[in-house]
């Protein structure tokens, strides 16, 4: 009888590949836990260049690993934030190739409205640090906007509310931009409208609103949350177009009221403080201008009372002329008698200087002056006139010489200068250009730059290098010679 060997102790037990148990591991992990919610603190956040986001959930003895594929990431109510406090709820499976096991998180849920506000307090740490939050970034808002650009939800009361009270205040053009105010897609949605709207172009077909608000109706912390996003603080700090957030309640606050511009404590409150009240501006202009015509009115009277305390003080017109008058007839009375007295005394010094004249005395007088110009007479000697008149005469001649000599310098020098003025015309004159191939298109005398100049005009006057035509609406042609040009350095009248 042969004896058999008993086999090794553990030799019955089942062999598995190392493919075989990390499946068998898988599929117990799904099949006993499934979906399941874990609590815990978020650890280390890594988003990966497929899209993908990586974290950890941990607690003071142990870390889970999270996985949440990037077509789930837009679908998560909560980004993860290292730090933050949630309850993850997802799928518990297993990473075969690496023995590794994770869970692929499908919601992300803050754990406490205690974690949401250190959230909160958090990022508005880091954008007040920032400068966000300072008063001198805030811009003023407009007085009367134009156009008023509303981003809220296109439905509820909210948006009533505001088209109600702009209409009742002051009508205005308002561009409604619908979002979602609350859930996952809230905060993208509002960051993409106010991105939006500053990109449109002033006076465009779509017109670029002076004014923004950002409306939303009360609700839960969760409900508000999509405006504490980072992504909408910045966005509606970067507008460049004022903005007035609306959020909430009076009592509720979000990261959105701290950046804008102005915040209202309800969309009504917006509504009032983005346009004046129109009966009231009404009011005010009336009152203004029944204030003017007082104030001219009341100028007139003064001014017209002045004038009469003026008019008083100045003597009449009838006594202004009464002195004169009397002076004249005066006057006029002893003009005969003085007229002739003056006659009399001259007719008297007359025959006072008459009577002193004789003809002896007048030959006497005659012959004195004849001595003394033959005295002159004999003292003037023609030769020395005759030397010098000619060395005078020679000078002249001189001087006429050198005048003659400057003059022609100074003629050939302009010729030269006005003949090189004349070829820098001819080289940046037009006509240069026109023996290139161009024309010149005139109406009138006045040039015609543009194709819609030429249709405003039934006839042009188009001139080419060799020559000038009328070209009317008909089609006819009328061809008329170039103007004469001056020669070259000379003179001629340019027309």
């Amino acid at each position: 009888m042969d004896l058999i060997d008993d086999p090794a102790p553990g030799q019955n037990t089942p062999e598995y590949s190392v493919s075989e148990i990390s499946g068998a591991v898988k599929r117990t992990l799904e099949g006993e836990f499934g979906r399941i919610r874990v609590r815990g603190e978020v650890g280390r956040v890594f988003t990966a260049r497929s899209g993908h986001l990586y974290y950890d959930i941990k607690d003071d003895r142990s870390v889970l690993a999270c996985t949440t594929w990037k077509g789930q990431i837009s679908q998560l109510s909560v980004v993860p934030e290292e730090g933050l406090e949630v309850i993850v709820t997802g799928r518990l499976t297993a990473f075969g190739a690496q023995s590794k096991y994770n869970l692929n998180v499908e919601e992300v849920a803050v754990a406490g409205q205690g974690a949401l506000m250190a959230l909160l307090e958090r990022r508005k740490k880091q954008l007040a640090a920032e400068g966000l939050f300072d008063a001198a970034r805030k811009r003023k808002l407009p007085f009367l906007p134009e156009i008023i650009g509303v981003i809220t939800s296109p439905q509820g009361a909210v948006i009533r509310d505001i088209l109600h009270r702009l209409r009742d205040r002051f009508p205005r053009k308002v561009l409604i931009w619908p979002v979602a105010v609350q859930g996952a897609n809230c905060a993208p949605e509002v960051a993409r409208a106010i991105e939006g709207f500053n990109r449109l172009t002033p006076g465009g077909a779509m017109p670029r609103p002076d004014l923004l608000i950002v409306a939303r109706g009360g609700g839960s912390v969760e409900d508000l949350w999509g405006f504490n996003e980072e992504i909408v603080a910045r966005a509606a700090a970067a507008s460049a177009i004022p903005l007035i957030s609306a959020v909430g309640h009076e009592t509720d606050t979000t990261l959105i009221d701290f950046v804008s511009d102005m915040r209202a404590p309800t969309p009504t409150a917006a509504a009032e403080l983005a346009v004046p009240v129109r009966v009231d501006l009404i009011a005010w202009a009336d009152s203004m201008g029944a204030r003017l015509v007082r104030a001219a009115s009341v100028g007139v009277r003064l001014r017209q009372q002045r004038l009469a305390d003026l008019s008083r003080a100045l003597p009449r017109k009838e006594s202004l002329l009464d002195t004169a008058r009397q002076r004249f007839d005066r006057t006029a009375d002893r003009l005969d008698g003085a007229l002739t007295t003056g006659v009399q005394r001259r007719r008297l010094h007359v025959s006072e200087i008459a009577g002193s004249l004789r003809p002896g005395l007048l030959n006497r007088m005659i012959a004195a002056q004849r001595n003394a110009f033959q005295s002159r007479a004999r003292s003037l000697r023609p030769a020395q006139l005759q030397t010098r008149l000619s060395a005078e005469r020679d000078a002249l001649a001189r001087l006429a010489r050198r005048l003659s000599i400057a003059a022609s310098a100074q003629h050939q020098h302009r010729v030269t200068a006005l003949a090189s003025a004349d070829r820098m015309l001819a080289t940046l004159g037009y006509q240069a250009t026109l023996a290139r191939g161009y024309a010149v298109v005139r109406s009138g005398g006045d040039l015609v730059t543009t194709r819609a100049d030429a249709a405003r005009h039934a006839t042009l006057e188009i001139e080419f290098a060799d020559g000038q035509i009328d070209v009317a609406q008909t089609g006819a042609r009328t061809v008329r010679k170039p103007k004469a040009e001056p020669p070259p350095g000379g003179q001629g009248t340019l027309f």
